[in-house]
């Protein structure tokens, strides 16, 4: 009877790109992952802060991880495809095919990534006009968005691409117009990362304004005429041709895509919570914030009316949950920032050797580790005398300054094991510091938290998960699926299939509590401490720089 069942079931595909992999799931009605498969995605770094990938080689990805989820899946019980995927930069010609976004003219590498940073003096540039746009995005322009990348190509690669260009993408648009042949954009890679208005469209003033009056006088062509609201279907759904290369059958339901942290926030924040005793059980969704922590950490809070936040993107209209105002806040690269304070000790060699003779991840090696030094203490007052500033990769939020540096005080002269968890431990911590001054500005602005919801891949380490709750002093929500962001792309192809009514039934169907971690009250005074030097930390580096800007 239960396998009968379960053949009776309907699937979604879902996949989403990140930043150094292409993954898919097949998902079931009810948000349960019944395949995955995952394979990797070349990045390129020819030159200091220039990160590039090839988007032949992620559709190419793309084809081989959907293939293996639907293996021996009867082909009529996938009902939908979704995408979901970073905001990086795709350039084509005018007949699709790849233009170099590199010095090198190499054609293949035609993505600019999302984590790239060459384009710092244009959006410095950019913040200089005070444009009325830029209070959507916390009144400062990210480099990692659109317009600072595309006006460094058409300043440094006119020639070569930017004269040649007809088609820019943000890489989850591209990805679904593979799929289905279809232009049209989705609103929320639009809305979040390239300055277009759910109300208005396209502001023509800022173009003009920065030197893209390109775009203008093409009517918009390039990047978008046509928007659509994610989890809307495309076009007559998925060609014969994109369908053989995937596997999947011709003309299944495509949605409108989603920016990977996006997908992540509606996978977990529209879950059913009762019985949980969450302060957010009897609440609006709106005290529910998302936080996806995987290379970077995003923290996804929505509203019924636009809140502006200094520092913080937003607010957008309908760019994650249809209907609510969204802000994103953000801190870059915290996955690769662990891995990079990590793999940098001069013990890691030693931690290598003792995770594989326990047959443990190098992570878990260190928690244990953790475990075993810190003797009748809790564990993080370990660390006291120990903080970590963890912009290595300046402030995304809520600062807004990509000038700002990465700080550590309290080094010994030691290169123990003992050395590098305690390390690991402060670096994990200022993560969550910088998770509480987002959430705290948030909140200073009008926006209502009681509960956070985690997903990612950090999301899957107890210690990084933990350290969130007892910090921030709120209650955490991890889902029954840990691939989170592959829900929330199935949950679009879900949509587009017109399986459910919404998308907000959607995200309450598929979406489900897997476990709940309670932050730890008697360490409050600690982590209030912890908190305060902090913030000292980067009064002090604003004044060192300050000093040694002085005039000699």
């Amino acid at each position: 009877m239960a396998s009968g069942k379960q053949e009776q079931m309907n699937y979604y595909v879902g996949i989403d790109v990140g930043t150094g992999s292409a993954r898919a799931a097949l998902v079931s009605q009810q948000g349960t992952l019944a395949a995955y498969a995952e394979y990797p995605i070349r990045k390129w770094e020819p030159q200091a802060d220039h990160h590039e990938q090839s988007s032949d080689d992620i559709w190419a990805a793309c084809c081989i991880v959907t293939k293996k989820v639907v293996q021996g899946i009867d082909a009529a019980r996938i009902r939908g495809l979704g995408f979901d995927a970073t905001c990086s930069l795709v350039v084509l010609d005018k007949q699709f095919q790849p233009l170099p976004v590199n010095q090198e003219g190499d054609s293949n590498r035609n993505i600019i990534m999302w984590m790239d940073h060459r384009a710092a003096s244009q959006v410095e540039r950019i913040n200089r006009t005070r444009h009325q746009v830029l209070k959507f995005v916390g009144g400062v322009m990210s480099v990692e968005m659109q317009p600072p990348k595309l006006l460094w190509l058409k300043e440094n690669l006119r020639e070569s691409c930017w004269n040649k260009a007809g088609h820019f993408f943000d890489l989850p648009d591209f990805l679904s117009w593979k799929a289905t042949g279809v232009l049209a954009r989705s609103l929320c890679p639009l809305v979040c990362k390239w300055t277009y208005s759910a109300d208005s469209g396209w502001d023509e003033s800022f173009w003009k304004m920065i030197n893209l009056e390109d775009f203008v006088a093409d009517n918009y062509s390039k990047i978008g005429t046509q928007v659509l609201s994610p989890g809307d279907p495309l076009g007559k759904g998925l060609t014969p041709e994109a369908a053989k290369e995937l596997g999947l059958p011709a003309g299944i339901a495509v949605a409108a895509s989603l920016i990977d942290a996006h997908a992540g926030g509606l996978g977990v924040i529209g879950a059913d919570v009762k019985g949980y005793n969450l302060p957010c059980e009897n609440q609006s969704i709106t005290s529910r914030l998302a936080v996806i922590c995987g290379t970077s950490s995003c923290h996804m809070g929505i509203s019924p009316n636009p809140i502006f936040v200094p520092g913080i993107w937003g607010p957008y209209f309908s760019a994650m949950v249809p209907g609510f105002w969204l802000n994103e806040g953000g801190q870059s690269v915290t996955g690769r920032l662990i891995e990079h304070v990590v793999q940098g000790h001069a013990a890691y060699p030693e931690l290598q050797v003792k995770a594989s003779a326990r047959f443990q991840s190098i992570y878990t090696c260190l928690n244990s580790h953790l475990d075993s030094i810190k003797k009748s203490l809790p564990l993080g007052f370990l660390t006291v005398d120990l903080h970590v500033w963890p912009d290595f990769h300046g402030n995304r939020s809520p600062l807004a300054d990509l000038t700002l540096k990465g700080m550590v005080t309290g080094l010994r002269l030691s290169h123990s094991l003992d050395d590098l968890a305690l390390l690991y431990l402060a670096t994990v911590q200022a993560i969550a510091l910088g998770t509480r001054h987002i959430l705290e500005t948030m909140e200073a602005a009008g926006h209502s938290i009681s509960t956070l919801f985690l997903c990612g891949g950090l999301s899957k380490n107890p210690l990084f998960v933990q350290m969130h709750a007892d910090i921030t002093g709120l209650p955490i929500v991890l889902s029954q699926e840990v691939e989170s962001v592959l829900v929330g792309a199935a949950i679009l192809g879900a949509c587009a299939s017109g399986d459910f009514t919404s998308v907000q039934e959607a995200m309450a169907r598929m979406g489900k509590v897997g476990k709940v971690v309670f932050p730890n009250p008697e360490e409050k005074r600690f982590y209030d401490k912890k908190y305060k030097v902090f913030l000292k930390l980067v009064e002090h580096q604003k004044e060192y720089a300050a000093i040694m800007n002085e005039d000699i």
